[in-house]
């Protein structure tokens, strides 16, 4: 099988109440975008599925787990996490985990992978919080190195908002470097402490924001020379997002994907991508916002991979 591998289930989309502010539908929208415009066939497309118990307790206490999964949370952490439970959405949130989880171990095997889904970097060892229940990025990392297949790596994380659970789960952890760069006024109130945090100015744009950007990322990479990169690659810095603050355009998110995409592989450092975060009130621009990432990624896939 030839050209990007790029990870999608039909359970990353699940019903939500009405006028509800996450725009569930924009997974299985991405991927059709793609598939239509001629960016994957369906024989690039990977399934997921869900994972274990233990391998989400690599990173959670048991006692989450088990009351998020069986519907036995208060309602005061359903409303930190800002998503109503039901069965179809636990299925949802460990199948998306596990879609994180084949992305990196394909990253590990072709060089590069995408998954339509993913970057879940404010859940914390005992609780969710902003949308995010279980941290696919922590968990992910934490299996393929108890699974031996690597040891050291870089999460570059580029959503709008600081991946504060990813943070706090790797603080003590020098085999995982985490370097973030966020709005300094956004979402959330209360910053942890990343190996590496760059916070931006509201209203950042395009030169001034790739310009941190290049600032740091070749120098991380000589510095952590990691196994493996995971790129948690929001589409929230554009300047349209609802939730954003930063003030990016299209333009400048494709530069962004395309820059950390070819500088890794360039280098021969595998990368794994998540999309992270997006909100937007005119689903077919979200939804081409986010296909940035894949759109750079099948370009260096052929150029590197």
């Amino acid at each position: 099988m030839t050209g990007l591998p790029v990870i999608y289930h039909p359970d990353y989309v699940t019903p939500l109440p009405a006028g509800h502010r996450f725009p569930m539908p924009k997974f299985k929208l991405l991927r059709d975008l793609l598939v239509q415009d001629g960016v994957i066939d369906e024989s690039q497309l990977y399934q997921p599925g869900q994972p274990p118990q233990d391998w989400l307790e690599l990173v959670h206490e048991t006692h989450y787990v088990e009351a998020y999964c069986y519907g036995g949370l208060d309602a005061k952490a359903q409303r930190r996490i800002g998503l109503p439970w039901s069965e179809a959405l636990v299925r949802r949130t460990c199948t998306a985990v596990g879609g994180t989880i084949l992305t990196a171990k394909l990253a590990l095997n072709r060089g590069l992978a995408c998954n339509t889904a993913g970057g879940t970097h404010h859940a914390f060892p005992s609780y969710g919080a902003g949308f995010c229940i279980f941290n696919d990025i922590a968990i992910a990392t934490r299996l393929l190195k108890a699974q031996n297949l690597l040891k050291t790596v870089l999460v570059v994380d580029l959503d709008v908002h600081q991946g504060d659970g990813t943070a706090w789960i790797f603080r003590d952890d020098p085999s995982v470097f985490t370097f973030s760069m966020h709005c300094a006024v956004n979402f959330p109130g209360r910053k942890q402490t990343s190996d590496l945090d760059v916070p931006l100015d509201e209203g950042t744009e395009d030169d001034e924001y790739l310009a941190q950007l290049q600032a740091h990322l070749p120098d991380l990479l000589a510095q952590v020379n990691p196994d493996l990169v995971l790129y948690d690659a929001g589409a929230d810095p554009h300047r349209d997002d609802r939730l954003g603050k930063l003030a990016l355009t299209d333009e400048g998110l494709y530069r962004r994907d395309w820059y950390v995409l070819e500088t890794c592989t360039k280098a021969r450092y595998p990368v794994a991508c998540v999309i992270g975060g997006g909100y937007g009130k005119d689903m077919n621009a979200l939804i081409y916002r986010h296909s940035y990432l894949h759109r750079a990624a099948s370009e260096v896939y052929r150029k590197y991979c």
